[in-house]
């Protein structure tokens, strides 16, 4: 019989503090997925990739698939669900929704976690600039104009200070 040791791992999570204890090989896509029950970061090809599982760690995208929960003791994690308030969305969102910068969404939370950071950076950015920054997230079903007019948007509204949820 094999026992499996255990670790406690406390992350903060969207403003919210976890601890629980986990084995050590638990990544931290699995660990918000499955301990917390935040299906937003979404999993797709395991290796870094697609950007599906980015998140934000300490303020930087991360992709969540490539790190150890417990390598990420005491990080603040923010995911997608932690960009909208209980009453509205997020910029960022509402510029999606408004563009029609999804088909099937798996993509989507990627996208919006990568644009979050980037606009923090870059709040009045090109089209070339939008384009380079979106580079390492993989959509499959759309041609990427409507994203890269989302996040046109989505820094227009940000720079004009949207009343919509903007918490950065």
């Amino acid at each position: 019989m094999t026992t499996s040791t255990k670790c406690e791992v406390t992350l903060s999570v969207n403003g919210t503090r976890y601890t629980r204890l986990i084995e050590p090989r638990y990544l931290l896509a699995d660990f918000l997925r499955h301990e917390l029950d935040l299906k937003g970061t979404h999993i797709g090809c395991e290796h870094g990739v697609c950007g599906a599982c980015t998140v934000l760690i300490d303020g930087k995208t991360s992709r969540s698939c490539l790190h150890f929960a417990i390598a990420v003791q005491g990080s603040e994690v923010t995911t997608v669900e932690g960009l909208a308030s209980e009453t509205a969305l997020h910029p960022i969102q509402e510029a999606f929704h408004q563009s029609h910068a999804l088909q099937c969404g798996f993509c989507t939370p990627g996208f919006l976690m990568t644009a979050k950071e980037f606009l923090a950076e870059n709040p009045d950015p090109t089209e070339s600039e939008i384009r380079l920054a979106l580079t390492n997230n993989i959509c499959r079903c759309t041609g990427y104009a409507n994203i890269v007019g989302a996040v046109k948007l989505a820094a227009k509204a940000l720079r004009e200070g949207n009343p919509a949820n903007e918490r950065a």
